[in-house]
């Protein structure tokens, strides 16, 4: 009997590297939140600052709406990875590593206190594309089979 590791391709092992690495990287910018936790002192259990008890409110918040965005976006990327790897795990990887750039690259701009410094990542959204036209011939594929 086979297992579900005989079943994939081998090239899937880069579809789950690409996965740990954004794990790595969300617990990365959750470190950046408790830094700036501290830093501007905000403490739990706020979410966000409120300006009119904190003079650094705007620099928290755009640190931690970096993070909040990313979380938000989380399980829709995981599952167009995971699923667009299936049939195309070189490219379905490819396009998440430039995922994963492209995140980091709008965390640290969002994260400088000017909220239009994070569509310098926007370039993230073109991976997520590819990763949805990945899953959509997938879908495709199987019904054609």
């Amino acid at each position: 009997m086979a297992s579900v590791v005989d079943l994939l391709p081998k090239e899937y092992g880069y579809v789950l590297l690409v996965l740990a690495l954004y794990v790595f990287f969300n617990v990365w910018m959750a470190t950046q939140v408790g830094k700036a936790r501290k830093k501007y002192k905000v403490f739990y259990p706020l979410l966000y600052a409120s300006e009119s008890d904190n003079k650094d409110a705007s620099l928290f918040n755009c640190v931690q709406r970096g993070h909040q965005n990313s979380l938000e976006m989380m399980p829709v990327f995981f599952v167009l990875l995971l699923l667009g790897g299936l049939q195309y795990p070189v490219v379905a990887a490819g396009l998440g590593l430039v995922y994963v750039v492209g995140r980091y690259v709008y965390f640290t701009g969002y994260s400088t206190g000017d909220p239009k410094n994070r569509t310098k990542g926007g370039f993230y959204v073109l991976s997520l594309l590819g990763l949805v036209g990945c899953t959509i011939s997938l879908g495709v594929n199987l019904l054609l089979r």
